[in-house]
């Protein structure tokens, strides 16, 4: 049913207080070595392990003989169950095959060759045993960088890492929690056919004792706790075999009574961890992740210094579309993203100082999506791509590209026409059919041309600012519509456009908040 040598144990350690989950952070950056190498995706085989391991724990629990004991902890699972396998579809989707190989990983560690990311994840997981909220989140991450700034791509997947965690943590509780209630199942099996015999022929005792003890059955702590409770207050027939189990657990260097602490140990542990872990598969999707990257970002908090001050009022997609850029820049160069960012804002602070805060050049977003990209580029020691150098080509001769496959489409289907019914190039009247196919044929290839492009050239869209909570004074402007009023209905039906207009507005604007949310 199970893997037999999979690891079991639940990732708990020894439980930290807020101010030392800090100082574990920090250490654990110190520790840390990275290499951008990519190598095999271990993540998704990993995913693809718990999944299996968390349905066969289900399967196991589902199957439980009817009237068996209930334990809390596959209460906690079966109830949850749908949301465990909502996390595993929305991780599967989030988590494209060769994610993690675009993230640094780690060396020289026991989780060698994982994210590091993954490995902060999995930290902080054991050290809360599976509790997360926002506090030790953001405190755990704000203290590993102080000593090591993240990428941006690793604090996007910080969510991921934490539900790939917490499905890890899930898994190894599920395989407890099955293994517990096969041990229970023995228990139960043994422990009736001993009873049978016992109120039918006693004389089958010493024989179904031997069978017993020929099967090897392992005395775990949940299958004697069970056994044990089974037999109880039985008649004296019961005493010998369970003298027998005690000897043989004094054998081993444990009593009953010992055991079944541990039992009561162990589900108790388990009962809190698959508990934790729900509630903050829960927390995570609750939580709004933009706001906790943007927020933590080093990257976002150095663009923050645009000498226009410009960058913090802009919307979310812009503000994410130039940390892209930036990511790029420096996957390519030898710059880190700092670097790059810092790059950029001297280029705009030398700018202001010559042309003023308020010129464009004297904006960020001028150097990472606008003419100043060259100048960016040639200060970080930018490799750009084949496919790259194509694009910046292309983006010099747009007219040509574009006027010229409308041009080369519409001769050629004109001459195809022509040749197709006949024309001789002797006969003069036959040329006046020429300039009206011509101009026929062109608004076709025009139509293929505008369509192709639009396939094949992503849209580019322009820098915005955010006016979710309002448009600012210095940005307030007046729309002027000209009419003619001949009637009194005409101002009704005026003022009654006015008031749709205003509602329309007013329900963009409350979208967008949602949106933002």
């Amino acid at each position: 049913m199970l893997r037999p040598d999979r690891e079991t144990e639940l990732l708990r350690t020894e439980l930290l207080s807020l101010e030392q989950l800090k100082c574990h952070s920090q250490r654990l950056a110190s520790r840390h070595r990275v290499d951008q190498a990519t190598g095999a995706d271990l993540l998704l085989p990993r995913l693809a392990d718990n999944a299996r391991v968390l349905m066969a724990a289900y399967d196991v629990v589902v199957a439980a003989p009817p009237g068996a004991r209930s334990i809390p902890a596959e209460a906690w699972l079966l109830d949850n169950y749908y949301l465990i396998e909502q996390q595993i579809g929305q991780v599967r989707r989030l988590l494209p095959r060769g994610y993690s190989r675009r993230l640094p990983c780690l060396v020289n560690s026991p989780r060698a060759g994982l994210p590091r990311i993954y490995d902060i994840a999995l930290q902080l997981i054991s050290h809360t045993d599976g509790r997360i909220d926002e506090d030790n989140t953001t405190q755990f991450i704000v203290a590993y960088q102080q000593v090591e700034p993240l990428k941006i791509g690793e604090l996007w997947a910080f969510p991921i890492m934490l539900q790939l965690a917490l499905l890890e943590n899930l898994s190894r509780v599920g395989l407890q929690i099955a293994r517990r209630r096969e041990d229970l199942n023995t228990a139960v099996a043994w422990a009736d056919r001993m009873l049978e015999a016992a109120e039918h022929d006693p004389k089958q005792l010493i024989q179904l004792l031997a069978e017993f003890a020929h099967a090897d059955v392992p005395l775990t702590a949940s299958f004697v706790e069970e056994f044990y409770s089974r037999l109880q207050d039985h008649g004296p027939e019961m005493v010998f075999i369970q003298t027998w189990v005690e000897q043989k657990l004094i054998e081993q260097g444990m009593t009953a009574t010992q055991l079944s602490v541990v039992a009561s140990r162990t589900a108790a542990a388990n009962q809190i961890s698959i508990a934790n872990s729900i509630g903050s598969l829960r927390f995570i999707n609750a939580m709004d992740w933009r706001e906790f990257v943007e927020s933590l970002s080093v990257v976002e908090q150095a663009l923050c210094a645009d000498p226009a001050e410009m960058h913090a009022k802009q919307d979310f997609s812009t503000r994410d579309r130039y940390r892209h850029v930036i990511e790029e820049l420096a996957r390519n160069s030898t710059s880190s993203e700092l670097e790059v960012t810092r790059a950029a804002i001297d280029l705009a602070l030398a700018a202001a100082k010559q042309s003023g805060n308020g010129d464009r050049t004297a904006h960020v977003g001028y150097y990472l999506i606008d003419k100043g990209r060259p100048l960016l580029e040639r200060a970080v020691d930018y490799q750009s791509g084949w496919k790259c150098r194509i694009c910046c080509a292309s983006k010099q001769r747009c007219l040509p590209l574009y006027l010229g496959p409308i041009l080369i489409l519409s001769l050629l289907s004109t001459v195809v026409v022509l040749a197709a019914i006949g024309f001789d190039l002797s006969a003069w009247h036959e040329w006046l059919l020429v300039p009206p196919l011509l101009i026929g044929l062109s608004a076709l290839a025009s139509a293929l041309v505008n369509l192709i492009v639009t396939l094949t050239l992503p849209p580019r869209p322009l820098p915005r600012l955010d006016f979710s909570n309002g448009i600012p004074d210095n940005h307030r402007t007046m729309v002027i519509v000209p009419t003619l009023l001949s009637s009194h209905q005409d101002v009704d039906d005026l003022v009654e456009a006015l008031e749709i207009r205003y509602l329309g507005s007013l329900l963009q604007k409350n979208m967008q908040k949602a949106a933002y949310k």
